[in-house]
């Protein structure tokens, strides 16, 4: 049965039921919304395959509630349509988890993030690197795991001179996906739990000026479409 034409939202039991076999997946309306809008899941138009974004709101950041540290921005370039950022801190840690019925696919995690602060002035994009300092000192730490015991990691510094692979240009000033790695579902589970992981806690040093959007989880084939600007 299919759901109503103006129904704004399908429902997780409603993916399961559907397995997203191609002709129901089109059925079914783009995108939706779970966890007070927190989480957004939507099918790729091509494929039909499951993507998943988790805002920051959804994520256990240290400190975030001081305002010493980290302030909540408005901005159009998030699909939360809100990002954290990062003032300074010490201990710099993020968490968070995903239980989610995924279909069986080789799926990627990445962190998305942007050295410095931006606006708008006048109709441009300004860019704003005053509290930017502490990335170039010691690498970040990316984990993630999964129920089943699949885990992966990946470590780098935020602020490095060379420009990143995808876009040709400097990291710095730029959204930036991190991939975290790769976990397996096999679809022999109701649902999928994934738990994810970014953390800086060398605290010789302080470190600031990041703003935290999201994290993504997507077929791997389609991250590949992603960095060519395809993925719809």
């Amino acid at each position: 049965m299919q759901p109503s034409a103006p129904q704004p939202l399908f429902s997780r039991r409603c993916l399961c039921r559907f397995r997203l076999a191609n002709e129901a997946a089109y059925q079914l309306p783009r995108s939706a919304r779970f966890d007070a809008s927190r989480e957004e899941v939507w099918l790729d138009r091509v494929t039909g395959r499951v993507c998943m974004s988790i805002s920051a709101k959804a994520m256990s950041i240290t400190g975030i509630d001081d305002r010493r540290y980290w302030t909540w921005v408005p901005t159009e370039e998030s699909r939360f349509n809100t990002v954290a950022y990062l003032q300074q801190i010490w201990w710099f840690e993020v968490d968070g988890e995903v239980s989610f019925p995924f279909p069986a696919d080789i799926y990627t995690l990445s962190f998305r993030l942007h050295l410095g602060r931006f606006s708008k002035r006048l109709g441009r994009r300004v860019r704003n690197y005053e509290h930017t300092h502490g990335w170039d000192i010691k690498p970040v730490k990316f984990e993630l795991s999964t129920m089943d015991g699949q885990r992966a990691s990946f470590e780098c510094c935020l602020h490095e001179a060379e420009p990143d692979d995808a876009h040709g240009n400097q990291k710095c000033g730029h959204w930036v996906d991190y991939k975290v790695g790769e976990f397996i579902v096999r679809g022999s589970e109701p649902t999928t739990k994934v738990r994810f992981s970014m953390k800086q806690i060398d605290c010789t040093h302080s470190k600031g000026g990041l703003c935290v959007d999201s994290v993504f989880i997507i077929p791997s084939h389609l991250r590949e479409r992603t960095r060519s600007g395809i993925l719809k």
